[in-house]
């Protein structure tokens, strides 16, 4: 019954927004993107911390007038940056971050924007591309472990900014391309093409997004990154092939299919797997 009032919800908001593209297309794009990029949920309240966070260390960072969140778990020389996804938090690491922790590295988790404690109304890949690239310009991380949107926060990060201390790449659930991001979004709301075409390039010209990003797989594995792809076929949030897209343009990078976890990829056979990957040389 909440799915479908959901769904309800989704078409009528889309449906207004087409309407709107007829009468006042700019009013209607700058709907659609607030629709798109704010969170309905993965906001904490800073007197209720989840008990998985309250065991680091709290580490705040000015950018740009915004607060970025991050999470310290002191441990070795060997620095790793966790990286969650759309309408989630750090906390969301909860259950892997056990078998990550055994590898005895530091550990830093991050809030991306408008979720957690960071600041900022709005997300969008982009701008927390920039909140990873700040905060590892203060930690330098050797690995980076991304769920999701923030899978693909991590290969966009890499491509763009191309650290070379990075070392290895895992990504959990992950879409390929910035399209079918967009592309799930229009769907869901039943946008017509006048609204879609209109929101890439608003996107394309706010954030200086080429084609190439838009519309491709744009990771390409010029350092010898060490990867490791993960996706649940069953997975109804980021579709199975787009994991498959990522492992075409990364064919070094290790692939594993699983089945029955969905979109949360929450498993530990699957933390037992990313746990030797990391630790091993």
């Amino acid at each position: 019954m909440k799915k479908l009032k959901y769904l309800l919800l989704a078409k009528s908001i889309g449906f207004y927004i087409n309407v709107l593209s007829f009468v006042s297309p700019k009013k209607a794009i700058l709907k659609a993107y607030g629709i798109f990029s704010t969170p309905r949920k993965g906001k904490i309240q800073i007197d209720s911390i989840p008990e998985v966070l309250r065991s680091a260390e709290a580490v705040a960072f000015d950018f740009e007038g915004k607060i970025i969140q991050t999470y310290l778990w002191k441990g070795s020389e060997t620095v790793l940056f966790l990286i969650h996804g759309w309408e989630s938090n750090s906390a969301r690491w909860k259950k892997a971050l056990p078998y990550i922790l055994k590898s005895g590295y530091t550990v830093v988790a991050i809030d991306a924007p408008a979720h957690g404690l960071s600041s900022g109304k709005d997300f969008n890949a982009h701008k927390y591309t920039e909140f990873i690239h700040h905060v590892a310009k203060m930690y330098n991380p050797k690995i980076l472990i991304g769920h999701s949107i923030g899978g693909k926060a991590c290969l966009h990060y890499q491509t763009i900014h191309k650290n070379n201390n990075v070392e290895k790449i895992v990504v959990l659930g992950a879409p390929s391309d910035f399209k079918a991001i967009f592309e799930n979004y229009v769907t869901l709301l039943g946008l017509n093409l006048k609204v879609n075409s209109g929101l890439i390039n608003y996107y394309k010209e706010n954030f200086n997004l080429s084609n190439k990003e838009i519309e491709g797989s744009l990771f390409s594995n010029e350092n010898n990154i060490k990867g490791l792809i993960a996706h649940d076929i069953e997975d109804k949030v980021v579709a199975f092939a787009e994991a498959e897209k990522n492992a075409k343009a990364w064919q070094e990078a290790i692939f594993i299919e699983t089945k029955g976890l969905g979109h949360s990829m929450n498993d530990e056979e699957l933390f037992e797997k990313i746990s030797t990957f990391i630790t091993e040389s």
